[in-house]
């Protein structure tokens, strides 16, 4: 199942394959760029080290997604909703091209 060929969504409603991995391109390149400001930053005391350690934490989850999110795209689940097979928007999509569910879903599972 392709991005512009799934169920009844016209191609309109549906983010191409091209679009997606542009999108996730961009944010994974982000994503990096954040982690290497944060690995150059000089330390500033426990609190701030603290704080480093977590957005670092929080980078390096949200690479994790982006591949994984490239790898659906490479077999052909990118943008279909892991919960309950349907299509996410490709609305939800634009905002977080990493999305594994659409919102109704995720908001179940908190």
């Amino acid at each position: 199942m392709s991005l512009e060929t799934t169920r009844s969504d016209s191609a309109a409603e549906r983010m191409s394959a091209h679009e997606a991995r542009q999108r996730l391109e961009h944010e994974r390149d982000s994503r990096l760029e954040q982690l290497r400001a944060i690995e150059e930053s000089a330390n500033g005391g426990q609190e701030a080290d603290d704080l480093l350690k977590a957005q670092k934490s929080a980078l390096q989850r949200a690479l994790k997604e982006i591949e994984a999110a490239f790898e659906r795209l490479d077999n052909g689940s990118y943008g279909t909703c892991e919960r309950c097979s349907k299509p996410i928007p490709v609305e939800r999509l634009e905002i977080l091209p990493y999305a594994r569910c659409c919102v109704p879903c995720q908001q179940r599972t908190g």
